[in-house]
């Protein structure tokens, strides 16, 4: 029945995907969302996987093996980790990703970024990034970060695909819309290292104030929905050498 459901939501919202080839004859960043502990862990919390999860896994090693790629052309990265106070509650979800937890934390297969000289890491108290980087005296990390590095090409991956990745994608492609992030052009979001999580209908019926989440058709209808923002959904990304795109 589930993929039954699937292939009817895939026929009447169809998704094309492409292959991006980002040119190095401008700058490209890489935005990672949320890829913690607390979110992709078996057993790290509240709202981690309860076991072993394929999507998740594959969304963690591509957004390792990209990131490895752009820390050997030195092109800037952005880490988003979700990083919560106790006593600020993000409804409808229990408390998670604590401020000072391992929670909090970039999962083991990416802990590395923090020794990285392109690597920016910011922690955020909400569910999105752009929002997420607003300091007291109103300025904003990542505008700054876009700016300073004078990224054209944006790639976001991570966790989870229609929540946090899609609330930061439709922020800063409203943003970019408004002139507030030139030289900003395209926002690519690549597939393969985005994951998000499943609750099946019978368990959010047996929760109280559960609600069903089933993984592939959310992940669909997150990355259809950053598309209709004005998003590049990408299956492959890849580089181009200079005076080649």
């Amino acid at each position: 029945m589930v993929l039954q459901t699937i292939d009817l939501l895939r026929n009447e919202i169809p998704l094309e995907l492409e292959t991006v080839n980002l040119s190095e004859d401008f700058v490209t960043g890489l935005v990672l969302v949320d890829i913690i502990n607390g979110f992709c862990t078996v057993g790290a919390g509240n709202l981690a996987p309860g076991e072993p999860n394929r999507q998740i896994s594959r969304m963690i090693n591509e957004s390792a093996r990209l990131a490895r790629i752009f820390c050997e052309k030195n092109l800037p990265i952005m880490a988003f980790l979700d990083s919560h106070h106790p006593n600020r509650p993000e409804d409808p979800y229990p408390p998670h990703c604590i401020a000072g937890t391992d929670e909090s934390n970039l999962v083991p297969a990416l802990r590395w970024l923090e020794e990285e000289p392109n690597v920016t890491i910011r922690r955020k108290d909400c569910f999105d990034g752009y929002l997420g980087s607003i300091e007291a005296d109103g300025s904003n990390v990542f505008v700054d970060w876009v700016k300073q590095n004078q990224i054209k090409t944006l790639v976001v991956v991570g966790v989870c695909t229609d929540i946090c990745v899609l609330d930061f994608v439709c922020s800063t492609l409203s943003a970019r819309n408004r002139d507030f992030l030139a030289p900003l052009e395209d926002v690519v979001v690549y597939s393969r290292a985005c994951a998000t999580f499943d609750i099946p209908l019978e368990v959010a019926r047996s929760t109280k104030g559960g609600l069903a989440h089933p993984q592939e058709f959310m992940h669909h209808v997150g990355l259809y929905m950053a598309k209709e923002r004005g998003a590049k959904i990408a299956s492959e990304v890849s580089f181009v050498a200079a005076g080649k795109a």
